[in-house]
């Protein structure tokens, strides 16, 4: 194989990266959503830690460490709240709308 290769291979791994955070983050936002109906906070930092003890956990036969793996997932764990206190605030400003 030559790089241009090596290249398309990483663009195909590349598609299913993206495919596999969207996944993730309907789930987080279906969370969200839980969440917000039982009053929960968005930030969960007991869970944050488990879900960064589970990462650096899985069989890793690098070359990431379980260190760069948590980076990595520290990264997607902070968009995922994002993207919760987003969805959060939507539901807010719907509300109020439909108190007005």
């Amino acid at each position: 194989m030559d790089i241009e290769d090596w290249r398309r291979r990483i663009d195909g791994i590349d598609e299913q990266i993206v495919a596999l955070l969207n996944e993730r983050a309907r789930c987080a936002l279906t969370i969200g959503r839980i969440k917000r109906g039982a009053d929960v906070a968005v930030h969960d930092p007991e869970r944050e830690r488990r879900v960064l003890e589970h990462v650096a956990a899985v069989t890793n036969d690098g070359p990431l460490s379980g260190e760069a793996v948590q980076r990595v997932f520290a990264s997607i764990i902070d968009e995922s709240c994002r993207l919760e206190r987003e969805q959060n605030e939507a539901a807010t400003l719907a509300g109020r709308r439909t108190e007005s």
